[in-house]
């Protein structure tokens, strides 16, 4: 039965995950309540949104990115926590600031910035079978440019 997700959302009580969907058989629209169980303000996110390898809800999920379930989740243990809606998202979307720095972050949002950065990298990298694939790119870059400096570029010593 091939299924198009069309809106993907959360529940507080009870703490469940809420699927529209298409059946493109019959052209129905239906919902789909998932709850979430042993679900707390502790939980890791990351695991919990593992619900789409579940083996009764993996095929209603297959078109639902496991970002977005990470970040539904992380908006329902916020709801746990206290936190409005708006203050979870302000805080996820203050997590996705580029310009933190990564060391000073705990564990979860680390994974969470490096997932980020794997599914830039998936994007933007480039396979044998491009069509615009070049083996042995060399790029000239121009000599009026500003390069930039480091601290650890200038040493004193001699190796």
């Amino acid at each position: 039965m091939p299924i198009i997700a069309k809106q993907c959302g959360i529940k507080f009580d009870p703490p469940s995950v809420v699927l529209i969907y298409e059946n493109e058989h019959t052209n129905k629209l239906r919902k789909r309540v998932m709850p979430v169980r042993s679900f707390s303000q502790f939980s890791d996110c990351s695991r919990a949104a593992e619900t789409k390898h579940h083996p009764r809800h993996g095929r209603y999920l297959d078109s639902v990115s496991l970002e977005q379930l990470v970040r539904l989740h992380t908006v329902l243990r916020d709801h746990l926590r206290g936190l409005s809606v708006e203050a979870s998202l302000r805080e996820q979307h203050r997590a996705q600031a580029h310009e933190e720095d990564l060391n000073k972050l705990g564990d979860e949002e680390l994974n969470r910035c490096k997932a980020q950065m794997d599914v830039l990298f998936e994007v933007n990298r480039r396979h044998k079978d491009d069509p615009d694939f070049v083996y042995d790119l060399e790029v000239e870059f121009p000599e009026n440019s500003v390069r930039e400096t480091c601290s650890w570029d200038q040493s004193d010593e001699e190796f």
